[in-house]
């Protein structure tokens, strides 16, 4: 009498293995590739404050902006067209993302410039964290929920593709000078950042 019952529970059990396994191979959308960079580079700052030979923190410094600067500028060449076309705030979401960026690529290049045992390296650091935190918090609890909202699923796995692609080809240090648009970083981005390796390989500097 029991038997039955039993392969009835054994059949299912077979089927939420069948759906944790899909589960787990499924393709990353972007939500998942930006909250799992917003991760890396957090962890990377909070490594920072706990380092104090200057070798270990300048490196650790240096693949923080690397990631943080890579992050930003994929987002600007693909995420930021997306939110604008599909999001109903999209433009002005955008706008104040942009002016974030732009603060945190001001706060990078001071970080840069900066002797990493100096009270001016930590200042930075300070109002770069807290910058930081606040983009994350806008995106994570209003943005990327909306992403997901309004744009299919299939659209998010080929949008984190483009993301990225765009993420190796894009520059590894801070340009607060240059313009902040789509256009620039799709036609001029790639160069900058060729150079910008360059640059890594002959000065030794820490990227991933």
């Amino acid at each position: 009498m029991n038997r039955p019952a039993t392969g009835i529970r054994l059949a299912a059990g077979n089927e939420a293995c069948e759906e944790t396994t899909m589960t787990n191979t499924i393709d990353p959308d972007v939500v998942d590739i930006l909250t799992a960079d917003h991760r890396d580079v957090t962890a990377l700052i909070g490594e920072i404050w706990t380092i104090t030979d200057p070798m270990m923190r300048r490196d650790l410094t240096d693949t923080a902006i690397s990631e943080l600067v890579r992050h930003a500028v994929a987002e600007e060449m693909h995420v930021y067209p997306a939110m604008r076309k599909h999001l109903p705030d999209g433009e002005k979401s955008v706008e104040h993302d942009v002016e974030e960026h732009k603060e945190l690529e001001e706060l990078m290049k001071r970080l840069e410039d900066v002797d990493v045992s100096s009270p001016e390296f930590d200042e930075a650091l300070r109002k770069l964290e807290a910058v930081l935190a606040d983009h994350v918090q806008d995106e994570e609890s209003g943005q990327f929920p909306e992403l997901r909202r309004h744009i299919p699923r299939e659209e998010l796995v080929e949008l984190a593709g483009k993301v990225e692609t765009a993420k190796r080809l894009a520059p590894t240090r801070p340009h607060p000078s240059a313009p902040n648009s789509e256009l620039f970083h799709k036609l001029a981005g790639p160069g900058v950042g060729l150079v910008d390796r360059l640059r890594d390989k002959l000065t030794g500097r820490a990227t991933k």
